[in-house]
């Protein structure tokens, strides 16, 4: 059974999700120009997906609708980090440990919600 907080923003896991956002947004504004449609655009997409499900999941009545959204913020995540170490390897941003630490914060908080040690 999900238990009930005041709403999604109250989610450890939404509000570092959210946060990792904002710093994917502070890493691309220094990409190549040409990148703006392209890798810049799928780094930006994938990582607002990412609390974007959390909260729509959240939003609906039933366990299994909320697990499946957090399977989708997940695989959201998994995308990203391909993204972003590709844009290491690309040399258009450096390495970021706090990006790398929130990638690993919100995976592992995902992997616990939608797998719980019974």
């Amino acid at each position: 059974m999900q238990v009930k907080t005041k709403g999604f923003k109250d989610l450890i896991v939404w509000q570092k999700a959210y946060q990792l956002v904002k710093e994917i947004y502070k890493m691309t504004t220094v990409f190549p120009r040409e990148e703006l449609y392209g890798l810049s655009q799928q780094l930006r997409r994938a990582a607002i997906a990412i609390p974007s499900n959390i909260a729509e999941g959240y939003g609906r009545q039933h366990d299994k609708e909320y697990k499946q959204f957090l399977s989708v913020a997940y695989a959201s995540l998994c995308e990203l980090e391909t993204q972003y170490l590709l844009s290491v390897d690309l040399n258009f941003a450096s390495k970021n440990q706090v990006i790398e630490g929130l990638m690993r914060e919100v995976g592992s908080m995902l992997y616990r919600l939608i797998n719980p040690i019974h």
